[in-house]
């Protein structure tokens, strides 16, 4: 059944039964693409997880990663130990193949939003659901990973966005993603309303947008490079301690700046395919906006994330970063 609801719901199909037993525990379809999972008896030590994909409807490594872990579970290679939440973002945009239908799903996540349609309807009903969940297990520590993949290639292939907000991360996470392959890591320096950082910020979660190599049609994903994630995710899954890993194996950076997109008048001033966190020196032309003007980079060398001069206007067309030292 667990497999079933990922393929029905990839399908826009209504999956049957509703609930049902799981190895070790319960499942739950808690509304279209949500699907909760309830341990018998939880593990001490287990938070409640929150694991998202999908957000973005062309990023399909997350959910085949996402659907082996749902897999050993059913077959009993897996046993439920910790409260689950698991969540198919966006599932038109998947039927479609597309990054969204209307509009960026991904930085909707504000309990005042106003705004109508489709991908805004979807974002309240999974801030519903989040917050429901976690008001379910008030006792447990919350934990959300929002696994994604990147447009374009990058100088770190797997790296993590670690959210703005007032609550520290638990020292144990650097550690578990540090053995989950995680290469690189980068520290928000402002609100940005993304799923993540709605777990962080509302609800106090250890929370992070994972960032899983590039965003490729369903079949063409190399799921070997995640194979240490999926350890991870199936560790949580089961309650169990993770591996721990080396933090300092991993680089961290720090976001100094966003280059907006104010006008239509905009562009880059770096080819389109330049990879994630590709470094530019003092001087150099970053962007040219018929509103905002050009921007340079300053006198400290600035690094790229996230490029794409096709975003809306009024949204973030880069981060502007710089390393950070590794926390503690």
């Amino acid at each position: 059944m667990l497999t079933e609801w990922l393929d029905h719901s990839l399908e826009g199909r209504t999956p049957s039964p509703a609930e049902g037993k799981a190895p070790g525990g319960r499942f739950r379809l808690v509304a279209p693409g949500v699907l909760e999972l309830v341990p018998d008896v939880p593990a001490t030590q287990a938070s409640a997880c929150v694991i998202s994909v999908g957000i973005h409807g062309n990023e399909t490594a997350p959910m085949e990663l996402l659907g082996e872990s749902l897999a050993r579970l059913e077959a009993g290679m897996l046993r439920l130990g910790a409260p689950l939440l698991v969540i198919l973002g966006n599932p038109e945009a998947i039927r479609r193949g597309e990054r969204y239908v209307d509009t960026n799903l991904n930085r909707l996540f504000c309990r005042d939003l106003e705004e109508a349609g489709d991908e805004p309807d979807r974002a309240r009903a999974l801030m519903a659901a989040l917050d429901a969940f976690y008001a379910r297990h008030p006792d447990r520590p919350r934990l959300h990973y929002d696994l994604h993949t990147a447009i374009r290639g990058s100088r770190y292939p797997r790296f993590v966005v670690e959210p703005f907000a007032e609550s520290p991360t638990p020292p144990e996470q650097w550690r578990w993603l540090a053995a989950a392959g995680i290469q690189a890591v980068l520290h928000q320096h402002r609100h940005s309303w993304t799923f993540s950082h709605y777990s962080k910020h509302y609800h106090g979660a250890a929370a992070f947008t994972l960032e899983l190599g590039r965003a490729l049609p369903f079949g063409h994903n190399d799921l070997a490079p995640l194979a240490p994630m999926g350890r991870l995710l199936e560790a949580l899954i089961e309650g169990r301690e993770p591996a721990a890993g080396d933090p300092g194996a991993m680089t961290f950076f720090r976001a100094e700046h966003e280059l907006v997109r104010h006008s239509e008048a905009f562009r880059l001033c770096f080819p389109d395919d330049t990879p994630n966190f590709s470094e530019f020196p003092p001087g150099t032309p970053l962007a040219e906006d018929a509103v905002a003007g050009e921007t340079r980079v300053g006198e400290t060398p600035l690094s790229v994330v996230f490029p794409n001069a096709k975003v809306e206007l009024g949204a973030r067309a880069a981060l502007l970063v710089v390393p950070s030292p590794p926390p503690g």
